[in-house]
């Protein structure tokens, strides 16, 4: 029987912190980065609670609330193509489906973003489903029930890998479905996940913990 790992992507395998603060630090300036990247962190659930935004009209709102300069307010989405991946995701990756696992992306993003990302990456993924095409951001449970409604897949044989306890844990949860919480930030885990990583490096090990071949 087929086993399917579903990824987040911007956080999990492309580095979305460091790409958004780099972003703000170019247009705000470094001593301003850090501050307006938790008050990003704020803005961005709000932009996305109705899941009539495009992730692109998302980062252009988020720049214009925290005061980017005429001109600047589409800086966020120009650059996330240029986002890059975690050093270790693509052999992380490449391991898990050399043992036999289908890899799926769920993500609160638009195609054309995505593929950017997962040209970056280097691996192809079997299905990916974004967030402007199905008109809901996570922690939303949508993302879920498409991706088993268009593989069928069998829930105690899939696991889902992610670095938001907020987006992505959490409705795991709710769904009853396996997880593991990738802390690259060392946080305290709630709620918890099945398993907590602090990279993907050991991540193909303990997916074939969590599901035998």
């Amino acid at each position: 029987m087929e086993r399917w790992a579903t990824f987040d992507c911007y956080g999990t395998l492309i580095d979305w912190d460091g790409g958004v603060r780099a972003e703000l630090a170019r247009v705000f300036g470094a001593d301003r980065a850090d501050e307006l990247l938790v008050r990003y962190h704020e803005l961005e659930p709000e932009l996305q609670r109705d899941g009539d935004r495009t992730y692109r009209e998302v980062l252009t709102e988020s720049m214009r609330r925290l005061g980017a300069p005429p001109g600047e307010e589409h800086g966020l989405a120009e650059s996330l193509p240029g986002w890059r991946a975690f050093p270790e995701a693509r052999a992380a990756l490449d391991e898990a489906r050399a043992r036999g696992w289908r890899l799926a992306i769920l993500s609160n993003t638009d195609p054309d973003f995505l593929a950017a990302s997962l040209e970056r990456i280097g691996v192809p993924v079997d299905l990916s489903v974004v967030a402007s095409e199905i008109g809901s951001y996570k922690p939303g449970h949508r993302h879920w029930e498409r991706f088993f409604a268009e593989t069928g897949a069998d829930r105690e044989r899939h696991v889902h890998v992610a670095a938001s306890l907020f987006h992505d844990v959490a409705p795991t949860r709710e769904l009853g479905l396996m997880s593991v919480w990738i802390n690259r930030l060392g946080e305290r885990a709630d709620p918890e996940p099945t398993r907590e990583l602090p990279d993907l490096t050991r991540l193909p090990e303990t997916l074939d913990d969590l599901v035998s071949a």
